[in-house]
């Protein structure tokens, strides 16, 4: 638990450090070969990151601390999930495996929902630039603003 914890903990910090990137980079700029390098190597650490050793060090927590495995059966509050193969209502034998395997798919799909959004507020970085100097008061040729009255 604390390994995975950990590695959360990380991703997130490292994933954090990309807004205040996006602020300071103006758009246009051009990319030397070395920062391009760089910004290649972080992008692929934190993909490497949250799609590799986070869902590991879930699926190794969840067999060995947790010991969710296959004979292991979920039956539920009140025995809502028992399954009708061993006297139950519910069509379907889920096991704690199944449940481990479900989760780490949300693993996958959570972090696929953060890249994207992440890579979204970086492409996106200087239309917020262009709208906060958008809405600029209107001077006259003397520099004086011009204020429509009534």
């Amino acid at each position: 638990m604390v390994a995975f914890v950990t590695a959360l903990i990380i991703l997130v910090a490292l994933s954090a450090l990309v807004v205040p990137m996006a602020k300071r980079r103006p758009v246009g700029t051009p990319l030397t070969w070395g920062e391009s390098m760089v910004a290649s190597v972080y992008a692929f650490f934190l993909m490497f990151w949250a799609y590799g050793v986070i869902p590991h060090l879930w699926l190794t927590w969840a067999d060995n601390e947790l010991q969710w495995r296959p004979d292991k059966i979920l039956y539920g509050p009140g025995s809502i999930l028992q399954p009708q193969a061993l006297g139950g209502n519910f069509p379907m034998t889920i096991s704690s495996q199944t449940l481990r395997d479900f989760l780490a798919v949300g693993i996958y799909v959570v972090f696929l929902a953060a890249q994207i959004a992440l890579w979204a507020y970086w492409q996106n970085r200087g239309k917020r630039a262009a709208a906060a100097s958008s809405t600029a008061v209107v001077e006259s040729e003397f520099g004086r603003p011009l204020v429509r009255k009534g």
